[in-house]
């Protein structure tokens, strides 16, 4: 008999389950925060280097990750290591800059929210169970400890500091839950949003529905050096290290082949696939985020103005993400980019834009 014909049915179904937790508000409300509109966005300082706990239970290490001259020394709270799904927080309030910014409007480091807003967009439940996590996320990232010569948009922070400086609830209900919550960020993180530059990355919004922490982990490496190449190698050494993780080598190779071997069969990790080949782990984008500039035959570059002109006709798009999905709609060049450009955006103005998702 074969493999499969020993499976205990609790075991066919585990192999069946998605890998992605399920979309929770697949209709979000249309008037929900500008991050509807504009793809989820994360600094590359964080990805790059092992800022967050991997761990499901509360790790109370003190870590410490060294990279040529740089290096990292992070402390835990008293709850415990800020952890992979406790960024999702950070993810939202950058991407609620970078929505401002792209309108042209200032930014500040303290932003004022929906706490149940981030819930719904960060795919997380919205009862009483999704509200305390949320609370404790929050006390672990102003809890956790880091020094660090990394430098956010030019600047060394030479001081210990917190992924987020304060937090305070604004309003509140009877049963406890949250309504609106001020959160004010580190100066690290808020220096790598100001600068904009290379250091804000777009992700995938099924980033926030992939449910184990090295799967995050793993997805940020590949779109931080991998990005829209067509192929990047780790060594497993060396990205065992990068993802922060306290497995023992063999525990981490098993883990990472699991990952991959799901991953091959779903596709649920977005934009890129993976493969083991000897010590190596393999990374290839699928394309799904490929800027048709990079493509031979299609060569375009817009005006500057052409933005500012894509945010006046389009108010509360991100205008990059529009120009990617732009560049992946068109076939062929068109005679005139910047008017083609603008003609796409039109098509998603401020009316539109609300009903997108």
């Amino acid at each position: 008999m074969g493999d499969s014909a020993n499976l205990t049915a609790t075991e066919h179904q585990r192999r069946e389950r998605s890998p992605l937790l399920p979309a929770r508000h697949p209709e979000p409300d249309f008037f929900l925060c500008d991050i509807f509109d504009a793809a989820p966005k994360s600094d590359t300082a964080s990805m790059e280097h092992p800022l967050f706990s991997l761990a499901t239970k509360p790790d109370m290490a003190t870590r410490e990750y060294r990279n040529g001259e740089r290096w990292v020394r992070i402390a835990p709270s008293p709850l415990g290591l800020a952890t992979m799904h406790d960024r999702d927080i950070l993810i939202y309030c950058i991407s609620q800059c970078m929505a401002r910014l792209n309108r042209g409007d200032e930014i500040y480091p303290t932003l004022r929210f929906s706490a149940h807003d981030l819930l719904q967009v960060t795919n997380r439940p919205t009862n009483n169970l999704g509200y305390e996590r949320f609370k404790a996320a929050l006390k672990r990232l102003q809890g956790t400890q880091i020094e660090t010569n990394i430098t956010t948009g030019g600047v060394e922070q030479c001081d210990v500091f917190s992924f987020i400086e304060s937090f305070r609830t604004v309003k509140e209900t009877r049963e406890g839950r949250m309504l609106a919550m001020e959160i004010t960020l580190s100066k690290w993180v808020f220096n790598a949003i100001r600068e904009k530059g290379g250091e804000i990355l777009t992700i995938s919004r099924d980033y926030f529905r992939l449910r184990r922490p090295l799967e995050r982990r793993l997805y940020e490496l590949a779109r931080k050096h991998c990005g829209r190449n067509d192929r990047w190698a780790f060594k497993i050494d060396t990205l065992r290290e990068r993802t922060g993780s306290t497995s023992t080598p063999k525990e981490f190779a098993r883990m990472l082949r699991e990952i991959v071997d799901a991953n091959n069969a779903h596709g649920h990790i977005p934009d890129y696939d993976f493969d083991i080949e000897d010590h190596l782990l393999v990374i290839r984008s699928r394309g799904t985020l490929a800027n048709h500039e990079h493509q031979p035959g299609i060569r375009i570059s817009l005006r500057p103005e052409t933005y500012q002109n894509a945010r006046y006709l389009a108010p509360g798009w991100d205008v990059y993400q529009l120009e990617l999905d732009w560049r992946g709609w068109i076939k062929s060049p068109p005679k005139n980019a910047d008017q083609a450009f603008l003609g796409f955006c039109r098509k998603r103005g401020p009316y539109q834009a609300s009903m997108a998702l």
